[in-house]
């Protein structure tokens, strides 16, 4: 990817990540929107899975495919689509609430509160206050 075009993807939503809407930083990832799903096969002298440079979706490789991500929201998608991402960012409450002891005693004390809404991402608000 050339200069220009990461430029071009940073500028879609004018350096925010395109899901949680924060300002991009050093280090921001362009995300494959609709992921191309990386082949692997197992390096037995490494022993661990590496990448063999072949994708599932090779024509997903393309400008409009790319949205600018912070780091956190690019890992955490991995290669799910949206409406997947959009499901584990809607269940974090319910996994904090089981895994997080800290996170529980937090909403004891009263310094968290959590209100039930959709995930709604921040190239969605963004798309409809353009129109």
């Amino acid at each position: 990817m050339t200069k220009k075009d990461r430029q071009a993807i940073f500028d879609k939503f004018r350096g925010h990540c395109a899901y949680c809407g924060c300002e991009l930083q050093k280090g921001w990832h362009a995300d494959h929107v609709k992921p191309i799903k990386r082949k692997f096969k197992y390096d037995r002298t490494k022993q661990k899975l590496v990448h063999t440079g072949e994708c599932r979706y090779p024509k997903r490789e393309c400008a409009d495919n790319y949205f600018p991500a912070c780091a956190s929201c690019n890992i955490n998608k991995h290669s799910m689509s949206i409406e997947d991402f959009r499901k584990l960012v809607g269940g974090f409450i319910t996994s904090l609430n089981r895994d997080s002891v800290q996170y529980r005693v937090a909403k004891r004390y009263g310094l968290l509160q959590e209100i039930e809404k959709p995930v709604v991402f921040y190239f969605e608000k963004y798309h409809s206050e353009q129109q």
